[in-house]
This record gives C-alpha cells, sequence and structure tokens, in this order.
C-alpha cells in the first residue's frame, strides 16, 4: 500500500493572468462525452445491478464514476470507499432536482437528470441521447504524471464560460470486497469505477498546472484514472476528459 496523505489537495496554477472567456464565434464544436455519476453503497441490497451496469456501459466517450455514500453504514457494514462528502454532494443533487430524499442506486447524466441506476433501458436511451449532441466546451489533458503519492497534470479548457468550475477526480478502476454484514452479506461485491478523491475550483483561465494527492485508501495494484470535469453552477456538465495512469 502506497504511505500517503489523507488529505486531499490540489493546485492550480494558471499560464494567464487574465481571465480568457470565449464568443460564439470562436467556439469549437465538439462531440459532447457523457458522465455518469452513479450514487451506490455496498450495504445496499438493490445497488449491485447498478454497479455491474455502468461497468458494461463505459467506454471512452462514456465517463463512469461511482460515489459511495455513507448512509447506510448503520446497518452494520460500513462501506469502505463511502464518504459524507458524497452523500453531501448527493444531497446538491437532490436540491437542484427538487426532490424530497436521496436513495441508491441513483443515476445522474451529465448533471441534468436522474432515474435509478438499475435502469437498463433507460441508461442506453439517455446515452444514445446525450451522445448525439454537441458540446461548445472541451478540456484537454497532457503532461499526466504519477509519482510516489501525487498525480500532476496540465489542463487547457477551450469556450470556457465565467460560471464555469472545474471537478477533479481520481477513480479506482475495479476493486472486490468480502462483505461480512449488511444487506449484502456473505457476498463478494465487484464495484467498480470507484471515486476516492474530488475536488472542486472555480477557474478563471483557459491554461493551468493541477495536482491531487492519491489517498491512503489506493493500494499498489490498483488501476486509476485521472477524470477533469468542467460545469456551472447549476451543476450541469459542458465538458469532461479522462485518461488512465
Amino acid at each position: 500500500m502506497f504511505m500517503k496523505s489523507t488529505v486531499l489537495t490540489l493546485f492550480i496554477i494558471p499560464f494567464l493572468l487574465g481571465a480568457t472567456f470565449q464568443s460564439e464565434d470562436e467556439i469549437i464544436l465538439k462531440e459532447n462525452p457523457i458522465v455518469l455519476e452513479l450514487f451506490t453503497s455496498q450495504g445496499c441490497s438493490s445497488c449491485p445491478p447498478a454497479d455491474e451496469l455502468l461497468k458494461q456501459v463505459k467506454s471512452d466517450n462514456v465517463i463512469a464514476l461511482s460515489y459511495h455514500v455513507d448512509y447506510w453504514n448503520y446497518i452494520g457494514w460500513k462501506d469502505p470507499f463511502s464518504k459524507e462528502e458524497f452523500t453531501n454532494k448527493q444531497r446538491e443533487y437532490g436540491s437542484k432536482f427538487y426532490s424530497s430524499s436521496i436513495y441508491t442506486p441513483q443515476l445522474v447524466v451529465n448533471g441534468r437528470e436522474h432515474f435509478v441506476g438499475s435502469n437498463r433501458r433507460k441508461l442506453k436511451q439517455k446515452i444514445a441521447q446525450y451522445s448525439k449532441q454537441i458540446s461548445k466546451s472541451n478540456i484537454d489533458l497532457s503532461k499526466v504524471k504519477k509519482e510516489d503519492a501525487i498525480v500532476s497534470f496540465d489542463y487547457k479548457i477551450e469556450g470556457l464560460q465565467s460560471d464555469d468550475n472545474l471537478r477533479v477526480v481520481l477513480v479506482i478502476d475495479e476493486r472486490k470486497t468480502s462483505v461480512k454484514r449488511g444487506e449484502n452479506r456473505n457476498r463478494e461485491l465487484v464495484n467498480s469505477n470507484i471515486v476516492v478523491a474530488e475536488q472542486k475550483f472555480k477557474i478563471e483561465n483557459t491554461l493551468g498546472k493541477g495536482s491531487i494527492i492519491i489517498p491512503e485508501i489506493v493500494e499498489e495494484k490498483d488501476n486509476l484514472s485521472l477524470v477533469l470535469i468542467l460545469e456551472n453552477n447549476e451543476l450541469d456538465i459542458n465538458a469532461a476528459t479522462q485518461v488512465k495512469l
């Protein structure tokens, strides 16, 4: 296991001094990536089918992210990937969608709509729908480097808007867990696309550098991916990119 700090930090260093937002005439339209955010838990008996479905649909253009929430931990099994911040993130979506409660498995598509994460038919429909859309924004990653406990990178954004925020996400490709208690007791669960670190920043420039600390839960054998997401203040996702480390 890596020896790392548990504190997540990310430093965005702009190359430009002023904001460089693009006009409509300057924007190059590009294929729109699809970001699927699944809120799940190892303590939820209805979640494994949604976890498996998310694994099946991910691709170069479909970015799959699993956020393990902590409100199932009370029934006897503490999900090792669960975080209060992911539960709070789900609550933010709940406020956006005017939902009176949050649930698992919940799947959010490009920050714009949600449904039960195990609904295969609806998910395929939404992937087809969103894949036909084009984006006015784009993110390019370069000079991505993983050294010891830190991942560093350069980024370039096209079509940056004044209310855009940059979200940086670190993801474990897959992990097996033998669950001893709770609703999934005595089962070996395979979780994929597991978010282990995330942070959001307000940005003002189209070029910059960043770095993120790899948390202690990551093991040396884990395959990691780095995901950058551009979203506005309403949590709508306008652009995203991913790279395997």
